[in-house]
Formats: structure tokens, C-alpha cells, sequence
């Protein structure tokens, strides 16, 4: 893992408790950024803060449902109480409503909730912080069905759409600012989102099939790209979706 250098920087990372946005916490931590972990799972999270504190690092917690603007901006808050500043921001909270019909009204408005008015929640506070201090990098988890259809999940799809979008406004309308945005795009990656279809072995082969390098994506090398868009070695990089896929979307 490569240390970019970010002693005395606060990273703030949701989706903490787990998968991309835990292994994202321990990167940012092992480059020497302190890191608030924010989840609404307060096992999870607390799990992440234990392991970021067990290798020399320094997290805190916050406990936080994206689609509440409030708890959002108490999140932000909890940062910059926390650490006294906010450098980078992971917007990483989001759901795959996987086996379920987000044609029904209940689940397309959590996908929508969650996955994309969530993501400008945390964009809007975030740099509010930012600009007072005259800067900062935000990075927001998209996904290669924010680049490609998807025939079975419209929710999903027209999120993730949606937070690519947002991405290159928030590009846009802080680049000046000194607030470069952009996003990752991950292909299938192994967590425990994905766990439920690839404990299925016959499953799982046709999901790694899926991929032309024909395995499923690590949550670390999500996190490698995540670090990297975050730091002073991506500074001349902004409104940019970073496909991370194993050539999945290559076709």
C-alpha cells in the first residue's frame, strides 16, 4: 500500500462499518490522516475505529443515516469537533436492493434516498467546511451502472447515474474554489453486498465471468483508487468517474 503523505489531513468516510468504505478508512489511516468513520451500523463502525486505532492510526465515530440531511450535517460537524478540519471526504454509504423490485414505490425512494440525495448531503456540508479552509478533496461512490444500463435495477442504476452527475457539478462549481470532486466506479467487488449471490458457487462463476481479468475486485483496490483521487498526486484531476472493473465495461 502506498503512504501518500497525509499526516495532519481528516478524512471523513462513509459506509464505514464494512467492504470499500472500511478498507477506504484503514488507507487513509496508514497515510497518516486522522479519520472520522461514519456508518449506521455501530457495530461495524466501531470495528473500523478498533482496527484504524490497532495500527497506530486515529479515527473517531459518528454514527450516521445519509438520507437525513441532519444527521448528515452533525456528521460534518463531528469532524471538524473531532479534528479541527476536514481535508477529504469518501461518500461511500449506499445500498443494492439486490432481489427486490425497485418499481415499488417503498424501494425505489430508499435507493434514491440513500444512494444519490445521500451523496449530495454530504457533498453540500462537506464543502461548506472546505471552503473556509480553502480546499479540499471529495471523492463519491458511483458504479459501473452509473456508466452502463442495468435491465433489473432502475433504483440502482438511475442512482448511481445520478451521483456520476453530481460529481461533475460539484467539479464544476468548486474548481476554482480549490475543491476538486470526482468518483469511483467499481465493478463486482467482494464484500459483503455481494456475498449473498457469490456464496453460490455456480453464482459466483458467473459473476466472475462477468470480468474479463475473471475474478471479483478487492475492497482494497477500491481504496488504493480512493486514496490516490484524494491526494496532492491527483491534483490536476477533477470531475473524473475512475472506473475500477477489471475491464468489465471495456466491450
Amino acid at each position: 500500500m502506498i503512504d501518500y503523505g497525509m499526516d495532519g489531513k481528516v478524512a471523513l468516510v462513509t459506509g464505514a462499518g464494512g467492504g470499500i468504505g472500511r478498507a477506504a478508512a484503514l488507507a487513509f489511516a496508514r497515510s497518516g490522516a486522522a479519520v472520522l468513520v461514519s456508518d449506521v451500523n455501530e457495530t461495524g463502525g466501531a470495528e473500523t475505529v478498533a482496527l484504524i486505532e490497532a495500527q497506530g492510526g486515529k479515527a473517531a465515530w459518528q454514527q450516521c443515516d445519509v438520507s437525513d440531511g441532519a444527521q448528515v450535517k452533525a456528521m460534518v460537524a463531528a469532524a471538524v469537533t473531532h479534528f479541527g478540519r476536514l481535508d477529504y471526504a469518501f461518500n461511500n454509504a449506499g445500498i443494492n436492493n439486490l432481489g427486490r423490485d425497485e418499481y415499488e414505490d417503498e424501494v425505489w425512494a430508499k435507493a434514491i434516498g440513500i444512494n444519490l440525495s445521500g451523496v449530495m448531503f454530504c457533498m453540500r456540508e462537506e464543502a461548506e467546511v472546505m471552503l473556509k479552509q480553502g480546499g479540499g478533496a471529495i471523492v463519491n461512490t458511483a458504479s459501473i451502472n452509473g456508466l452502463v444500463g442495468n435491465p433489473s435495477q432502475p433504483g440502482y442504476t438511475a442512482s448511481k447515474h445520478g451521483v456520476v452527475g453530481l460529481t461533475r457539478h460539484g467539479a464544476l462549481r468548486w474548481a476554482k474554489a480549490g475543491i476538486r470532486v470526482n468518483a469511483v466506479c467499481p465493478g463486482v467487488i467482494e464484500t459483503a453486498m455481494t456475498a449473498a449471490v457469490t456464496a453460490d458457487p455456480k453464482l459466483r462463476t458467473v459473476v466472475e465471468n462477468m470480468t474479463p481479468m475473471g475474478r471479483m475486485g478487492k475492497a482494497e483496490e477500491i481504496a488504493e483508487a480512493v486514496v490516490w483521487l484524494c491526494s496532492d498526486a491527483a491534483s490536476f484531476v477533477t470531475g473524473h468517474p475512475m472506473v475500477v472493473d477489471g475491464a468489465a465495461t471495456a466491450f
